[in-house]
């Protein structure tokens, strides 16, 4: 972080100074471990920074804002380290690592939980789980609670409960100027307001707390079907998702066939076109809802199936290991035309391998019932939320496999919408900002303003004050 004259100022002492305040390790590029600290989800991002915290409570992430602030220090705070474009780390700077603040607390009379900002959506749904409780939360199980919920958060119960923002029933940050802030509708409401979208532009989230439905056993699973019928299948989709049961949330998309018992061995590593089905009404139900998945198009696989929640949530994660190079975009749509299919059959018929896709998450139902203006998430009548991913462990691969995921994404662009979700950003995506937010923005900026005018939180999808 710069003075206004572009010079960083120096951080001798920044180190020694948090480490008489904290009680978490502070590691250091001299301490043990610090390779395995340092680390992000996303392998493309190989950054040093000065020190890492592991926070062991609000009071550890406090001193660090407050040292980050005198030092003139980059900051980065993380929870799960999904993050796409490498936030969770940084060259030089402080990172406050809150993987160890993982408590999840569950009000199963009220219908509600607390949970620490280290937590995981693992973490999460194995607590609610256990009263047959959920919310909206992601499509990986090891991705942070907090990171999704800031960004939006879109995930398998959105269409019947809304985005995860739209359950959140308040959060405890600590701003800038290093106070400890309630923010909630009836508390520093327009702070409230702005982390309902607006990623981690105002500050470190330290707890969230979250409205919760009844959902225990779903009936979900992947099936899959041959490549010559993805136009017709999602054609079909278009037309399910439009008026479907606001208790299914599956999504289609295109996927290198793994090697799963369900998949017939002789079509592992076939790319084929697959819907992801999700229900979460009565299972007696399920298959009277599925019906047109089975009668849309012959059936490569169906590894659909009764099972808990929790094991949905985490049924991909290891598609997603830790240090997979990963390379993310993505956009809104509202409509998909047939030139729009057209050009997801030509695209996604070459996804690269096992670990690359792209999905189409439908946001309709409960979440067009809030306001575009309500939240800072601006895109209320958008159909899908829709993402490309490409993800690789070769290094030598990187031109190849960007290469084809931007190309992907411009073929979809004149279908699509200027703006995208910020949890699908990558880090060269700063000039869509605006576009993210469209009519919002300019209220975020004032937002950010009041929380942090010297844009101490820049190292996100960054609002400049």
């Amino acid at each position: 972080m710069a003075d206004i004259n572009g010079e960083r100022p120096p951080s001798g002492g920044a180190v020694e100074s948090l480490c008489d305040m904290v009680r978490g390790r502070v590691i250091t590029a001299e301490d043990e471990g610090y390779d395995e600290a340092r680390a992000v989800h996303n392998g493309m991002f190989d950054k040093r920074p000065l020190a890492v915290l592991k926070a062991e409570q609000v009071g550890d992430v406090i001193a660090a804002v407050n040292v980050a602030r005198e030092h003139g220090l980059d900051l980065s705070p993380r929870g799960g380290m999904h993050s796409g474009p490498g936030f969770g780390t940084n060259q030089d700077g402080l990172v406050i690592d809150m993987s160890q603040m993982r408590t999840v607390r569950v009000d199963p009379r009220n219908k509600t939980a607390r949970a620490d900002a280290g937590a995981t959506w693992g973490d999460f749904n194995h607590a609610a789980h256990a009263f047959g409780l959920a919310t909206t939360g992601g499509i990986i199980s090891t991705t942070g609670i907090s990171g999704l919920t800031l960004g939006g958060g879109i995930g398998y119960l959105s269409r019947g409960f809304g985005l995860t923002i739209d359950n959140l029933i308040s959060a405890d940050v600590v701003t800038a100027d290093g106070r400890f802030l309630t923010a909630s509708e009836h508390e520093n409401e327009d702070l409230f307001w702005g982390l309902r979208g607006g990623g981690g532009n105002f500050g470190v989230v330290t707890s969230l707390e979250y409205r919760l439905h009844e959902v225990g056993q779903v009936f979900a699973g992947p099936i899959f079907y041959n490549l010559e019928d993805a136009a017709t299948v999602l054609r079909m989709f278009d037309e399910f998702i439009q008026d479907a049961p606001e208790q299914f949330g599956g999504f289609p998309g295109f996927q290198v066939a793994p090697p799963l018992p369900f998949i017939p061995e002789n079509r592992h590593g076939d790319t084929l076109c697959l819907v992801v089905v999700h229900w979460a009404g009565p299972i007696d139900q399920a298959e009277r809802v599925l019906k047109p998945f089975r009668d849309a198009a012959p059936i490569v696989a169906d590894g659909s199936g009764q099972l808990p929640y929790p094991a949905l949530n985490g049924a991909f994660d290891a598609l997603y290991p830790k240090g997979l190079r990963a390379y993310w975009k993505g956009s809104f749509v509202k409509d998909l035309p047939d030139a729009a299919i057209a050009a997801h059959v030509e695209h996604g018929s070459k996804v690269p391998e096992v670990t690359s896709t792209m999905h189409l998450y439908p946001i309709n139902g409960a979440c067009h019932r809030v306001g575009a203006n309500d939240t800072a998430f601006a895109y209320r009548d958008a159909k899908y939320g829709m993402v490309f991913l490409a993800g690789w462990t070769d290094p030598a691969k990187d031109t190849e496999r960007i290469g084809w995921l931007r190309d992907y994404y411009q073929a979809l662009s004149p279908y699509s919408e200027p703006g995208g979700y910020i949890n699908f950003m990558q880090d060269d995506d700063d000039g869509r900002i605006r576009d993210n937010y469209r009519q919002n923005y300019d209220r975020l900026v004032q937002v950010k303003r009041s929380y942090d005018p010297g844009n101490l939180f820049h190292l996100n999808q960054n609002i400049a004050p």
